[in-house]
């Protein structure tokens, strides 16, 4: 190949420097401004990070995945996969396979920023060099893929439901300015190639389309004014990229290094917090996923647009969003990116003052006398909706021979989750320390606990040294597999719903399936695992109205029944209450069920 022109320049390639030197400022800027934020202990962990070797390793491993491949997307649904990866990793491919075209036929050139975007005006083939074919062939078959994912994206735009999702987020004023520049830059790279492909060579996509465009443009000064065009749409996207969802792209690139060093969110508007608010590229799937999303009136509550207040700084709008939550989790759980909506929305609480002050300086928990027993119970607060649900622990306990301590069947404290939740934090780490006091006092070897709100409290914010925390599921299959328990299995099918606060919360899953599935017939829902629809009684919400929450009942109620079960199964007593207010059909804890279906070893006939 040899240069077309000598100077290796032209007017036309100064929009795109001029948009390229504005987002690389703006980014370096944002990336100071961020870690200048951070705490020094969490700068400390994240330079540390950076020189170890797997982290290093699984930072680039994560940045191909996610920001290139989109592989989370694909996991959840193909085409939308695709559509993402097509045009995120095909621009990578693209960019790429420019700068090895300069380094391979026009070294001296690689210091120009531009050269590799514009490679194909500045360049001729000549007869003599055919080395291009492979990267030619390269180029367009890229481009094509890229053509593909931009189709799909305008698709995408007016039937979503094509794509698996209900609906998407409607698109602010930068918004629509980056998306229709976005959608405008590789039609115009094909018409810009396309008209110098008889020049500068080209592939099976190109030169085709430039046999087409000489028998009607014969002037082959028809080629400037679409490099113009393909150079003004590539500037004004970078201008506009950090006002706008987009700039998801190089903070992603940043929040995945960060996560991996191991930082946690403190606080909502700076640092890892900031990063994670810049990182949401309003996709729109937790929009869907949102049990809020049941009444059209609490659209506009999702993660999604209070990442989207937190850019404009609309205090109004984020109070309001922030405490109408569920803190459900399951945005966060179907986020490609990882926003942590549920914590962005706790330390927003706390930022405020509400009418209620407690300050819980006074509290006594009623501590259990140190009897010896190896396992101490703690029903927790919710327990006390349902009864029944003690009594069939205790009853279960006794029946397996297990020398067992009731922590708070007189009273005692609760575990201070719903004061986490609600932004008391300080009120919240006085109840732990009131709690830790009373259960190292029992001198108890295992704690046991049967609300999911409450074990992940103890499991997440409580130091319990000596004492381990077991959800009572995998506590009664272990008495099961001892044989100090005998099943006596069901007729009936049961439906297990997975709470909130135990499933997305703290992972557990199967425990329970394989608990009922010992004792019963038991049936999956549509939606289950991590995408369970939450019940709607979650106290994470301040300002929900139980009509509201009826509706959310309610479709969870419709998923659990289209399995077709004899009854439902939970392991929440706050999930089992709420249901029971609704439901045209028995709902049982789990512990009720193991409690019918079972009988001491010394009871075996």
């Amino acid at each position: 190949m040899i240069e077309r022109f000598s100077s290796g320049f032209h007017p036309f390639v100064l929009p795109f420097l001029v948009g390229m030197f504005f987002v690389l400022g703006y980014c370096l800027v944002g990336i100071f401004r961020i870690l200048a934020q951070l705490p020094r202990e969490d700068r400390l962990k994240f330079y540390l990070s950076l020189i170890t070797p797997k982290t290093a390793w699984k930072n680039i491993r994560d940045i191909f995945c996610d920001c290139l491949l989109h592989v989370k997307l694909w996991r959840r649904n193909r085409l939308l996969g695709y559509m993402h990866s097509s045009i995120a990793f095909g621009w990578f491919m693209i960019i790429l396979l420019g700068h090895i075209e300069v380094i391979l036929f026009l070294p001296e050139r690689i210091h120009l920023f531009y050269y590799p975007i514009f490679f194909n005006y500045f360049v001729a083939e000549t007869d003599s060099t055919i080395q291009g074919s492979l990267l030619f062939f390269l180029m367009d078959f890229f481009l094509l893929v890229i053509l593909s994912g931009i189709t799909l994206a305008i698709i995408k735009r007016v039937r979503s439901r094509l794509f698996g999702m209900r609906r998407t987020t409607r698109q602010s004023l930068t918004n629509q300015v980056g998306l229709y520049a976005l959608w405008a830059i590789f039609p115009l790279r094909l018409l810009a190639e396309s008209f110098t492909a008889h020049i500068s060579g080209g592939s099976f996509l190109t030169i085709p389309a430039n046999w087409v465009f000489r028998q009607f443009l014969g002037n082959d000064l028809n080629m400037l004014p679409t490099w113009w065009a393909y150079s003004i749409v590539l500037g004004v996207f970078m201008v506009v990229l950090p006002f706008s969802r987009y700039m998801h792209i190089p903070a992603e690139m940043m929040l995945i290094p960060l996560r991996n060093a191991g930082l946690k969110l403190r606080g909502a508007r700076k640092g890892f917090a900031r990063i994670q608010v810049l990182s949401c590229p309003s996709c729109g799937v937790c929009i869907d996923a949102c049990p809020m999303s049941v009444s059209k009136a609490n659209l506009k509550d999702c993660t999604v647009y209070l990442t989207r207040q937190l850019r404009r700084g609309n205090e109004r709008r984020i109070a309001e969003i922030s405490d109408k939550c569920l803190l459900c989790g399951k945005c966060e759980a179907l986020c490609q990116v990882g926003v942590e909506g549920p914590e962005l929305r706790i330390a927003l609480r706390s930022e405020r003052k509400y009418a209620l002050s407690p300050a819980f300086k006074e509290v006594h928990p009623a501590a259990p006398a140190a009897t010896g027993a190896k396992v101490l119970y703690y029903g927790g607060c919710m327990s006390q909706l349902v009864p029944s649900l003690g009594r069939s622990v205790v009853s279960i306990l006794e029946k397996a021979g297990v020398d067992y301590q009731w922590m708070d069947r007189d009273g005692g404290i609760c575990c201070g989750r719903p004061m986490l939740t609600a932004g008391r934090l300080e009120e919240a780490e006085r109840i732990v320390k009131k709690n830790t006091e009373a259960i190292l006092a029992s001198g108890a070897e295992v704690l046991l606990v049967s609300c999911p709100i409450c074990y992940r409290m103890f499991r997440e914010k409580y130091t319990l040294p000596g004492v381990k925390v077991v959800h009572y599921a995998a506590y009664f299959q272990q008495l099961l597999s001892e044989g100090a328990l005998v099943a006596e299995r069901s007729d009936l099918c049961y439906v297990y719903h997975d709470p909130c606060e135990l499933g997305r919360g703290c992972g557990i899953y199967e425990e329970p399936r394989r608990l009922l599935g010992q004792l019963s017939g038991i049936a999956e829902a549509p939606k289950s695992r991590q995408e369970s629809i939450c019940c709607g009684g979650s106290l994470g919400s301040l300002s929900l109205s139980f009509a509201q929450r009826e509706k959310m009942t309610r479709a969870a109620l419709d998923n659990l029944y289209a399995s077709k079960a004899d009854a439902i199964a939970t392991a929440c007593p706050l999930c089992q209450w709420t249901f029971s207010r609704y439901a045209d059909r028995p709902v049982r804890d789990i512990a009720e069920v193991v409690d019918a279906c079972t009988h001491g070893k010394q009871n075996n006939p």
